[in-house]
């Protein structure tokens, strides 16, 4: 028997859950960026798969959920492929990155809305200097990856 596939905000639940008690590099709750890159894909017009990936799209690489997890969700194959296409893995280079991501149905959206929150100067403001000016470098490199103009 099929199981039906989680919905929407069933995968909201789960992300939340998953990250509950982690922070980001400000010492934000980590679920308010997930929450602003699910957001972000549903304003640049993402389909509910594409919000769903945007919800889990930390999920593996911040080990909040496993691979084994992500292989047996009753989620739709687009949204485990753009969640496996926009994690990156240990040692990566970031061209085979950025490679993945493009080759994904629906996961530039993803990512692009990840870029844009990690890259907003309010969230940035709040890092020293050096590891502010690093993640700049950083996310221009992706963006340019990716073929995305300036957020």
């Amino acid at each position: 028997m099929t199981q039906q596939p989680l919905t929407l905000l069933e995968v909201e639940a789960l992300a939340r859950a998953a990250h509950e008690g982690q922070t980001d590099k400000s010492g934000r709750p980590y679920v308010e960026h997930l929450a602003a890159v699910a957001e972000g894909v549903r304003l640049r017009g993402g389909t509910p798969e594409q919000q769903a990936a945007a919800w889990l799209h930390d999920a593996i690489e911040d080990e909040a959920l496993s691979l084994t997890w992500l292989d047996a969700a009753a989620l739709p194959k687009p949204v485990k492929e753009m969640v496996l296409a926009v994690t990156k893995r240990p040692g990566e280079p970031l061209e085979t990155y950025a490679a993945r991501i493009l080759a994904t149905p629906g996961a530039l959206l993803v990512k692009e809305s990840d870029l844009a929150h990690n890259a907003d100067p309010v969230r940035l403001s709040v890092l020293d200097g050096p590891t502010r000016e690093r993640l700049t470098a950083k996310y221009a490199h992706v963006r340019a990856l990716l073929g995305l103009t300036a957020p």
